[in-house]
């Protein structure tokens, strides 16, 4: 969940690279011209955040820097992905799994693995490799929320069918085995720098989170139209941007609005943004506090002016919230009357709740999200008009997880989530009663039955009754203020095409990306 800081060029070496390349490469706005079809060829130097105490190469590890998932993303291929398919049905993606099936029960799912799959050095990969791999991580820390069923319950079928069998209905277990569920040969050092993967690109040389990678030419989903990709760890959004509008990247991953906003005149860059990225929210804990009350959690979100909220926060590069978590799902209820700011009603709310304003209560932040304390900060100037006295506490992110995060002693923070396409995410990770991630102690036995009897329910139109329920009982007496949802932001030479558009880690999809002369 981390969107760390992240700097210039990590070493010195990486930084003589990068600038030999630029000095031999295409000038920005060269080959803006060509008018043909796209062609196979290039090397796509890309810029990504990623802070150096956080680097790693091992796949099954913490990964909160995007350079490293970037990386691990093309070198290796998951089950599934997030679709990148606009106006898709679903929002899972075939990769390595090219197909899938459960059970009549939503307990017994049968994965497929798809033909020709091989790994780098040409041999095939194998249900026991997948296995392998997914019992790896499931004996990882916090392993259960990758892989959702028990440990002996991951088994080869035969050699291209792998079966995971969960103890209860589970009809979201390919969305929860997204992009994460990284397949290495079996019996692979947990280091992709000595390992062999089978993604669409192959690892040609890395240095401290810096990369250049070689295209994988028999890969399954045949070989990408790119020759290779030099990946460059950046530890700021203002170095990336600064990186790419000089020309020593071609492609800035998440780099944010202020980047966007002064690219946007310039005819030899391209600002690509993908709706429905990042949410940052207002949690308030539910359970107990002085926001136990469904009556002041209400008027706090009258007391909200969204679209001040995204035009302030997000320079106008989002969409105003409705305090439903995953906009994004096909299956979002787009129904829901739009909450608008009304100071009167929030007033109201707050004297018939007998709420003490003459408390100040502490907001804790931390400068993890882009915009993220500057929401906070915002957000305590608007309650001021209802009555509410708000102190905004800045945090380093560690202290903040440590201390404040779920925490009874903070019962009013900024929380921040990078995937925002799918409800049952958020319904499984921090909305049921049972998940060590309740950042708001929701406790709704309602919300439980529903989100219950939506796991049981195989995908699809039968799923439409029980998943409404959960947004609309998350709507009305829920923790969260979605105020908005942030576009994606990256920026790209104009000599850049067909670069992903999809939110959150779909950007890393970059097999199908090509580049003009």
């Amino acid at each position: 969940m981390s969107i760390s800081r992240r700097g210039f060029f990590a070493s010195s070496a990486a930084a003589g690279s990068i600038a030999l390349i630029a000095a031999c490469g295409s000038s920005p706005g060269e080959g803006d011209s060509y008018s043909g079809p796209p062609r196979r060829g290039g090397v796509l130097r890309i810029g990504a955040l990623g802070k150096p105490s956080a680097v790693t190469t091992n796949p099954y590890s913490l990964i909160g820097n995007d350079s490293d998932m970037l990386l691990l993303s093309l070198l290796l291929d998951p089950l599934t992905v997030p679709n990148v398919v606009k106006d898709a049905a679903s929002n899972v993606g075939a990769r390595l799994a090219a197909s899938w099936e459960a059970d009549p029960e939503q307990k017994a799912w049968t994965f497929t693995i798809a033909e020709n799959a091989t790994f780098h050095d040409g041999s095939p990969v194998t249900a026991a490799d997948v296995v392998w791999s997914l019992k790896t991580l499931r004996s990882r820390p916090n392993g259960d929320w990758k892989v959702p069923v028990p440990l002996e319950a991951i088994t080869a079928v035969d050699a291209r069918r792998v079966r995971l069998v969960s103890d209860t209905p589970n009809s979201q277990l390919p969305l929860l085995l997204r992009l994460m569920t990284f397949v290495m040969k079996a019996d692979s050092p947990l280091d992709i720098t000595k390992a062999t993967g089978s993604g669409p690109f192959v690892l040609e040389s890395y240095s401290d989170g810096n990369a250049r990678l070689r295209r994988h030419e028999k890969w399954y989903g045949g070989p990408a139209m790119l020759d290779g990709i030099e990946i460059t760890r950046f530890e700021s959004s203002q170095a990336l941007a600064t990186a790419v509008a000089a020309g020593q990247v071609d492609l800035a991953s998440n780099v944010g609005a202020l980047a966007a906003r002064t690219s946007a005149s310039r005819s030899d860059l391209t600002v690509i943004r993908r709706p429905n990225d990042l949410a940052v929210c207002l949690a308030l804990r539910t359970s107990d506090g002085p926001f136990a009350d469904p009556r002041v959690r209400e008027a706090i979100r009258l007391g909200v002016d969204r679209p001040a909220m995204v035009k302030q926060v997000l320079s106008d590069y989002g969409t105003v919230g409705n305090d439903v978590l995953g906009v994004g799902d096909p299956a979002y209820d787009r129904n829901l009357p739009q909450r608008k700011r009304d100071v009167a009603r929030a007033k109201q709310l707050l004297s018939d709740a007998k709420f003490d304003a003459a408390i100040a209560h502490r907001l804790y932040t931390k400068e993890e999200a882009i915009g993220e304390v500057d929401s906070a900060r915002l957000i305590a100037t608007q309650l001021s008009d209802i009555g509410l006295k708000i102190e905004v506490v800045v945090q380093d992110p560690t202290a903040f997880y440590d201390q404040s995060w779920v925490k009874a002693a903070a019962p009013m923070t900024t929380v921040s989530w990078a995937t925002n396409d799918s409800l049952m995410f958020y319904g499984s990770k921090v909305l049921r009663s049972g998940t060590s991630a309740n950042e708001t102690a929701f406790n709704d036995a309602a919300f439980d039955a529903a989100y219950i009897k939506t796991l049981a329910t195989p995908n699809g139109s039968a799923q439409k009754e029980s998943l409404d329920a959960m947004q609309r009982i998350q709507y009305d007496r829920g923790g969260y203020v979605v105020w908005g949802t942030a576009d994606g932001i990256d920026i790209a030479s104009s000599r850049v095409k067909d670069a992903p558009t999809a939110s959150g880690y779909g950007r890393v999809q970059l097999e199908r990306t090509w580049m003009t002369p």
